[in-house]
């Protein structure tokens, strides 16, 4: 990424793409769909471990990622309108949410707070680099914290990402960033929302600790989800960035060649 290329993203997502559309590279590749895009857009982004863990059994999420890793999250954040954490991320991490690691805008940042768990002591309200949405349940308890609570019907299974989508499109937030935790972004791949998911592994292994989505359990490998992706190294990170639209995904048992080597006509053929 050099900054003629990141300025030139940073237009695109300003609606000024007119002189980018025919752009190539990785980071057209990566990061053209979310900067282009008009209408609404979800990403989720994961940095683990090669153990699949996104911190140890105490909470300590620091580090996980490199500064390459850290650097693409927040050119993440610089592209969309709002990111959404759960509650769980806040309590654990205490986030701020902003955009430091690159130039560009700090998106709103949205906070499901389904039960009215916040306590207004979180870092996030006390930085005013973006404005702070809190979403609750419709029988949560009222508080404000000197933000914009909106208030919907809650389920059984708690809230409708569905709706929290409508009601940030309802703001002008059409592009988002869902990035934790776990369950958060379980709920909006299963609710068929997500539209790209980037997992970036960092070359390090925890042992034990949460993951880093939490779907419900499957019995057999046919039934898993095979996204179709493109492989992007970010530094000493590796970062898969899966097309999770309907239809995009590599059907169970068929065979694909996945080179082994730089030689581009040495390939292996695997079952996929």
């Amino acid at each position: 990424m050099t900054d003629r290329l990141w300025t030139r993203l940073l237009s695109m997502r300003s609606g000024d793409d007119g002189l980018h559309r025919n752009e190539i590279g990785p980071a057209f590749s990566l990061y053209g769909p979310l900067a282009s895009a008009k209408d609404r857009f979800v990403l989720a982004q994961v940095g683990q471990s090669l153990d699949g863990r996104v911190a140890t059994p105490s909470g300590d999420a620091r580090d996980i990622s490199g500064p390459e890793g850290l650097a693409h999250l927040h050119r993440c954040r610089a592209l969309v309108d709002a990111v959404i954490v759960g509650i769980g991320t806040v309590q654990n991490d205490d986030p701020r949410l902003s955009v430091r690691e690159v130039n560009g805008p700090s998106p709103t940042r949205v906070v499901i707070d389904c039960r009215g768990e916040l306590t207004g002591n979180e870092r996030l309200f006390h930085e005013g680099t973006a404005p702070v949405i809190v979403i609750q349940g419709n029988d949560a308890s009222r508080s404000a914290h000197g933000c914009e609570v909106v208030r919907l019907q809650r389920g059984s299974s708690g809230l409708d990402p569905s709706d929290i989508l409508e009601c940030l499109a309802d703001r002008g937030l059409k592009r988002t960033l869902v990035e934790g935790g776990a369950k958060t972004i379980a709920r909006f791949i299963d609710a068929g929302h997500v539209d790209r998911l980037h997992v970036t592994i960092s070359p390090l292994i925890i042992g034990s600790g949460p993951c880093g989505i939490s779907l419900a359990p499957i019995t057999e490998l046919c039934n898993a989800q095979r996204p179709s992706a493109e492989v992007y190294l970010l530094g000493r990170d590796v970062l898969f960035d899966c097309d999770m639209k309907p239809g995009s995904h590599l059907g169970a048992g068929k065979s694909q060649k996945i080179p082994v080597s730089n030689n581009a006509e040495t390939a292996i053929e695997v079952n996929m």
